[in-house]
């Protein structure tokens, strides 16, 4: 008796399909945009490192050399102690502390909750996030300081960290909307009938997940925070609550011909910043590594 085996054209399909994978650049693509990024970055911080490693009190050289003659951390002492650049450093230090964990918290909760709104109210609330985003920040300048100076807020450090409270930008709770409904949804599923309450949810399932996602937004905002600018610029007056940027441009101020000591200041500026961003990328590689050695 023979036996007779039928495949349709779906199982068919289906037996020959070959799964599909991300397509990658090709490794010397990646090579040579790396070397061009360090070709264009990389010169510069190496003559603001050298240049600052001379003595205090010079005048910036015609060429400088890659290694000055005499190193010297004289500069970076000056910058700390009299620019008051450590005080400064401390402040911002201070901000971030607060800035950082609070934007991601508020972008997470509120992204999180948005993906359990019904599908026109999270509908609504994206529509009303990216109208925020098309508001310009100067157009807020004087709305904030009016209510900052209303409620005795000027010249503290309490203006830096509030913007955290709405997560620094209305773009952090959209990328964190995307990320989570991008978690199959038979995983929020099986939380809630294992008894699971949407804080448990959110903290036990959801986050885990998404942990690149919140690692890439609190370097952001980490770098956006620490290098801020105008915002200390139009709310801080007392140098004791100076962040770094401002103290770094009253630095320029004091003696403009002592190069050395401004260009320590700028180093200590960017090194946190370089830091953060190194740490972030690597812990970034290492995920990637891991997930495609699983891949068989």
């Amino acid at each position: 008796m023979e036996r007779h085996t039928t495949r349709g054209p779906a199982a068919t399909r289906r037996a020959v399909a070959p799964v599909r994978r991300r397509r990658r650049p090709p490794p010397d693509i990646r090579r040579h945009a790396i070397t061009a990024v360090l070709l264009a970055f990389g010169p510069p911080l190496l003559l603001l490192l050298s240049a600052s490693l001379r003595p205090p009190g010079l005048p910036p050289p015609a060429a400088p050399p890659l290694l000055p003659t005499h190193v010297t951390l004289a500069a970076y002492a000056e910058a700390l102690g009299i620019g008051g650049l450590g005080r400064a450093a401390l402040n911002s230090l201070a901000v971030c502390l607060v800035a950082v964990p609070v934007s991601v918290l508020v972008a997470a909760w509120a992204g999180f909750a948005t993906t359990r709104l019904p599908r026109r109210a999270a509908q609504g609330v994206v529509l009303l996030s990216l109208t925020a985003l098309m508001v310009p920040a100067t157009a807020l300048l004087v709305p904030r300081f009016a209510l900052y100076r209303a409620l005795h807020l000027t010249d503290t450090l309490v203006p830096l960290m509030a913007p955290a409270l709405i997560a620094t930008s209305p773009l952090y709770p959209l990328v964190y909307y995307v990320a989570f409904r991008a978690v199959p949804a038979d995983l929020y599923e099986t939380a809630r009938l294992a008894g699971f309450g949407p804080w448990r949810t959110w903290w036990r399932v959801a986050m885990p997940l998404v942990r690149p996602v919140t690692v890439a937004l609190a370097t952001f905002t980490f770098v956006l925070t620490w290098s801020n600018f105008l915002d200390p610029l139009l709310y801080v007056y007392d140098r004791d609550h100076f962040t770094l940027p401002v103290a770094l441009r009253s630095l320029s101020t004091l003696d403009p011909t002592d190069f050395p000591v401004f260009l320590a200041g700028a180093v200590l500026a960017t090194l946190p910043a370089l830091l953060v961003f190194a740490a972030a990328q690597w812990y970034m590689r290492g995920r990637t590594g891991s997930s495609e050695g699983t891949v068989t």
